[in-house]
Formats: structure tokens, sequence, C-alpha cells
């Protein structure tokens, strides 16, 4: 007779590079008691399940298993990682096209099965793919939400630590707006262990002028880039900043986390998703925080949200 597991389930759609990456990192974490992929490539699919399963004795107590879109039905969070890969010559806007396809494939069947979920989409244009979530579900805007700016924070974080020699858990920064080109670093929130960041940097010692930002910013926007370039792509840290947001969900965290969501007059933004901090808790979306942002920084939020709503609107959506 088949074990039934009790407790919190986690769908994921699509076993590729950051599927998989996700559904290890939650397996490590002891985050879910079940976790099933989802994919079209059922090869692929099941020697993933097989590879992770194979470390189940190292792990706290885990059911990972291959599935369909009918198990979405008693998931508490389904992520959405599926999507086509940009084809050699391709446009950016022919492959949000193409995306923007597979996500009519996608979304009714996970809502035909459960609309108490949470979904999260991961698949690149994020923001712009999440919009799209959002209107093809019909669900609440607070049970649709993108990864957003979560990885890019933790960048930010991260460089700014090594730069000022501190811990990266004691640097509070956001980089807010969309995750890409446009994003924004916002510099007037962000302090160390309470302190505002020009004050530490007058205490620390170390350059920290507007080139120096600059810098560690360009660092931040270009980081995947790189990681392309180097090794084709990037699935570790997304893998865990994706696990972070099903925490805060699974346990009911109300932590503050820079998801996309459907923007409702924020700085002026309405009707397209974009990341500021968010109360994330079992909810999903259950607070956007307007923060006390720098003139430039709320222009810098409302072009991003111009530049997706473009995009959108050439892509015909």
């Amino acid at each position: 007779m088949e074990t039934r597991f009790y407790g919190n389930k986690v769908t994921i759609i699509g076993a590729g590079f950051v599927g998989a990456t996700t559904a290890y990192a939650l397996m490590m974490g002891g985050t879910a008691s079940e976790i099933v992929l989802v994919d079209i490539n059922q090869k692929r699919l099941e020697g993933e399940v097989m590879d992770l399963n194979h470390g189940i004795a190292f792990v706290p107590p885990v059911r990972i298993r291959s599935g369909t879109y009918e198990d979405c039905a008693d998931s508490n969070v389904v992520i959405i990682t599926a999507g086509v890969a940009q084809k050699p010559g391709e446009t950016r806007i022919d492959l949000l096209k193409r995306n923007i396809e597979v996500f009519y494939s996608i979304v009714p069947k996970i809502v035909e099965y459960n609309r108490d979920c949470i979904i999260l989409v991961v698949t690149n244009p994020v923001d712009i793919l999440t919009y799209v979530t959002l209107k093809i579900s019909g669900l609440p805007p607070s049970q649709v939400m993108g990864s957003g700016t979560v990885l890019d924070s933790a960048r930010f974080r991260f460089l700014l630590g090594q730069h000022c020699h501190v811990a990266t858990q004691n640097v509070h920064a956001y980089i807010i707006g969309e995750h890409g080109d446009s994003e924004v670093a916002a510099w007037s929130i962000t302090n160390i262990a309470g302190m505002p960041i020009e004050q530490y940097c007058l205490r620390c010692g170390r350059a920290c002028e507007s080139d120096e930002k600059m810098r560690i910013f360009d660092e931040v926007k270009n980081a995947a880039y790189k990681i392309i370039e180097a090794k084709g792509a990037t699935y570790y840290a997304v893998g865990l900043a994706v696990r972070r947001i099903v925490e805060a969900i699974l346990r009911d965290e109300n932590v503050v986390l820079s998801v996309s969501s459907l923007m409702q007059g924020y700085y002026g933004v309405e009707d397209i998703c974009l990341s500021l901090p968010t109360l994330v808790n079992a909810k999903g979306v259950a607070r956007v925080l307007e923060l006390p942002l720098s003139q430039s920084e709320q222009e810098g939020f409302r072009r991003s949200a111009e530049i997706l709503k473009g995009w959108l609107k050439e892509a015909g959506f």
C-alpha cells in the first residue's frame, strides 16, 4: 500500500536546471513533506526524481516524485519554472510571446485542480509572466507572486557585506522594480545593523563614493549575465531564493521579501507586477510596503513599470 504523507506539499512545474535545483533546495531545507515535479520531458523528469530520491537518507523526511497537473489539487504552493529558451537571433519580445503561449497552457491546468494554492512564478521575464499568470488564473492578487528581486536583493546584500567587511545577514538592502535591466537599488533605505549606509560609511573609513555605489549596483545588475557567460545558466542561488519564499508561505512567517506582485497605486504605479518589500505569509502577499524612497528611486521605479507595460503591449497581451 502506498504511504500517504501529510503536511506541506509543493508542486514544481518544470524540471530543468532551476526546477530541479529548487526541489533540491527544498529537500535539503526540510521545507516540505512532499515535493512533486511535473515536466513534459518525461525521461529528464524521471532521472531528476531518481537522483533526488537517492539522497533521501541524508535529509529530513520528504516524499519526492514525478506527477501531473492533477497533483496541484492539494498543493500549498505551485512553483512555475517552466519556459522556452531563447533561439539564436530571437528578440526578447519574440521569446516573451512564446513564453506567454506556454503559460496559457500551464496556468489553466493549475487552477482547474486548485484555486486555493499560492502560485509562485520563477520563469523569466518573471514580472511580466507573474502579471500574465494573475490575469489568466483569475486568482486574487494575494495568491500570485513572482520571485521578483529576492535574488537581486541577496546579491546586493552580499556585495555590500564584502565591501563593508560585514556579514551579509547584517546588511538590510533591497533592489526594487523589475528583475532585470531597469531595476533600482533602494540606497535610501539601505542600512547595516540599523545604521543608514551613509552613516556607516563615515565610520568604517572605506571608499563609498557615488562611483563605488555605481560599481556595486552594476555588479548586481549584471551578475546573471556573467554567470550565464561562464557556465550557461544560473540555478543555485535562485533555487535557494525560491526556497526562502516557500518557507515564508508554508511557515506563515510574515517576513519581508522583495517578491513581485500586482501594483495597486504604489508610488503611482498600477496594473503591472513589480518588486517592492512585501510581507509574505500563508496567504501569499499579505501587504506591499511603501517605504520612504528618494525621489530619484521613485522615478526609477515608475520608469521600470512603463518599460514592462511597453513590452506587454508589444507582445499583444
